[in-house]
């Protein structure tokens, strides 16, 4: 009955990607525009900063608010609401002329990016999946979603080249509105065993907030959303303002890169590209070993990853070797995070739950844009946060360690 589901590559799959896509390009851009907007209006690095972080902040409360409505009203009017909510924020933020303004209507685009993020989206993969394929099913979906993130700054860097940052939000929520046109894909079976479906969403969380293993995945993720939120958010201006100079540098003149600005974008866009691969190699080898393991090495790689990099003189290739090395590891943790919560809790409230857990991460988000913009202000420079966010890396390695992968149904009492 379920054969064409049974194929990897399916209908649903393709379009649970471009929504994801199209809606993690426009929300990576985000960055870009610190300068642009901070430069009109000669605010502080930290008003705009502040927006981006309430963003995140609402994508994390929104997103298992988005996951119970999608389980209680279906899929497809989740992402709709999400989309509303998204080029609403766009739109208003165009209009905005005062920091209060761009940081409360950051609350529509948080939410936005809720419900047509990893949330609702990988749930959809994740049910729509049979058990064989569902890893790297969740895998591809993740890299998909991460080619926005190489589309989506630069695009951004040329449309600002061309129009005012206001004119650009505009055409950013046509875009988002357009993804619509996929909706009718979306259409996943539900593969929960009889007893998930027996069981309701209060019992399935009393559960997990019981499972101390459900804990070390919420904390775990926090440290993701730190380090991933404040290099989107921050390492365009970083890069604009503290590399050398480079004119002439022969690993960046064949492609048109020729000032700090246009390095910055290219940088986010780099990190998409190696994700790409990266969460492709998350997928395959979440379903040949454990992914507690596989999260504790992704966390301690970044932690190395980001220590070599902040410790020597910034070039253009340092720049280009952090954004291709941290860029592996970049969302390889989404896929694995998510395939964990739906192994261990069953897929029936899978959105629910990974939206609770994805809190951590945008509360993760929230810290790591703020305190960038605010350390800023107060330092002239980065280095502070950056070594914040090794800590916490280092931590989420630990953390995964003890966790017990392996369903609740078949667990044996400790």
């Amino acid at each position: 009955m379920h054969s064409q589901n049974n194929r990897l590559i399916t209908p649903v799959l393709v379009a649970s990607s471009l929504i994801l896509m199209i809606g993690f390009g426009i929300r990576a851009s985000f960055g870009v525009f610190q300068i642009p907007i901070a430069s009109e209006f000669a605010w502080a690095r930290a008003d705009f900063s502040m927006a981006i972080a309430i963003q995140n902040l609402a994508w994390g409360i929104g997103q298992p608010i988005f996951g119970a409505i999608a389980e209680k009203i279906g899929d497809r009017k989740a992402i709709l609401i999400g989309v509303v909510f998204y080029a609403l924020g766009l739109v208003l933020s165009s209009f905005a002329i005062t920091p209060g303004q761009h940081q409360f209507y950051a609350l529509f685009v948080g939410f936005g990016v809720a419900g047509t993020g990893f949330g609702v989206i990988l749930a959809i993969v994740g049910r729509a999946a049979s058990d064989e394929n569902r890893s790297m099913a969740l895998g591809i979906a993740t890299a998909v979603g991460s080619v926005g993130q190489i589309v989506g700054p630069p695009l951004a860097e040329y449309l600002l080249g061309q129009f005012n940052w206001s004119t650009v939000f505009l055409i950013f929520a046509g875009i988002i509105v357009a993804s619509l046109a996929l909706l009718p894909i979306l259409s996943a079976p539900d593969r929960d065993t009889k007893p998930e479906l027996e069981e309701t969403l209060t019992q399935i969380l009393r559960k997990a907030f019981y499972d101390p293993s459900f804990t070390l995945i919420f904390l775990g993720f926090f440290s993701c959303g730190f380090q991933l939120a404040f290099v989107t958010a921050h390492f365009p201006a970083f890069v604009t303002e503290m590399c050398a100079n480079i004119n002439g540098d022969s690993l960046l003149a064949g492609i048109g890169v020729d000032t700090t600005s246009a390095l910055g974008a290219f940088a986010i866009a780099l990190i998409g590209a190696a994700n790409v691969i990266g969460t492709l190699f998350a997928g395959y080898f979440g379903k040949r070993y454990k992914k507690k393991n596989l999260l504790a090495l992704i966390y301690t790689g970044r932690t190395i990853i980001a220590i070599i990099f902040i410790m020597l003189p910034m070039t253009p290739l340092t720049v280009v070797t952090f954004s291709i090395t941290m860029g592996l590891l970049w969302l390889a943790s989404v896929p694995l995070t998510s395939g964990l919560v739906g192994y261990i809790y069953g897929l029936r409230y899978m959105g629910t739950l990974y939206g609770i857990v994805f809190f951590s991460h945008q509360l993760g988000s929230f810290l790591g844009v703020w305190l960038g913009g605010a350390l800023y202000d107060i330092y002239g420079s980065y280095t502070i946060v950056w070594w914040v966010g090794i800590g916490v890396g280092a931590f989420s390695a630990i953390v995964h360690m003890p966790i017990r992968e392996l369903p609740l149904g078949k667990r044996q009492p400790v």
